[in-house]
């Protein structure tokens, strides 16, 4: 691996929580994976990712997954179908593990790490997306930061949201199945009504924690939505 990039000086979520990127390293793309491979190299560990990126593009999506880790997503693939699709919209897209995955202090660091790398390499506020425990992470991240355009929820956990109510005026989307036998859609309504406008909850009948039932509706509703709120941020 090589050092792709260092992250320039610690920004004040740097200071406050005690985490700075040291650099970032480039290696392989991962096993049948279009992205490249990605080491993010911090004073409190190394970040493993995947970066899709787009050419000259300054809007960008960071993905975290649920309490395994890992990078595969809920709806079968979902955050690497959307990732390779928005680099032909010019929106680069960062898929994070974490440090010590089902941590949530620890993975909320993680995340800001990601929000503060895509913010030295002079990209504008990230949409940031998270599932199950994820839900939870990129709520508790997005409260400590300015840089965040837009924040996605799916099939969220309640432990460690409760900072959802800090999220305005940042919009943020919750989902969730309404047939979710792992976490009950009430989590999700929970968390809606702990924040403020602007918020958005959407709800489908039949599906699984997962979300595989619902993937082509979820995978439109990403589609509007991400780029919408990315658009609305001034680069």
């Amino acid at each position: 691996m090589a050092n792709q990039s260092a992250a320039g000086e610690p920004s004040d979520a740097d200071n406050r929580l005690g985490t700075r990127i040291e650099q970032v390293l480039v290696g392989p793309p991962h096993e049948g994976d279009a992205g490249e491979g990605l080491v993010v190299r911090t004073t409190r560990g190394d970040i493993p990712a995947i970066l899709h990126a787009a050419p000259d593009a300054k809007r960008a999506v960071i993905w975290v997954c649920g309490a395994r880790g890992g990078f595969g997503g809920p709806a079968s693939g979902l955050y690497a179908e959307l990732s390779q699709e928005f680099t032909n919209q010019g929106i680069t897209s960062l898929r994070m593990d974490y440090r010590y995955p089902n941590e949530i202090q620890e993975c909320a660091l993680d995340l800001l790490a990601g929000i503060n790398f895509l913010r030295a390499m002079e990209y504008g506020p990230a949409v940031v997306v998270g599932h199950s425990f994820g839900g939870a992470v990129v709520i508790a991240a997005a409260a400590f930061s300015d840089h965040v355009a837009g924040v996605v929820s799916l099939s969220p956990q309640t432990y460690g949201a409760q900072g959802a109510g800090m999220l305005s005026p940042t919009p943020l989307l919750v989902v969730h199945g309404k047939a979710d036998t792992r976490l009950p859609f009430s989590c999700a309504v929970a968390i809606h009504d702990w924040a403020k406008d602007p918020r958005e909850l959407v709800l489908y009948e039949g599906a699984e924690h997962r979300l595989d039932e619902c993937r082509a509706e979820l995978m439109d509703l990403l589609r509007s939505w991400i780029p919408e709120k990315l658009a609305a941020v001034a680069v």
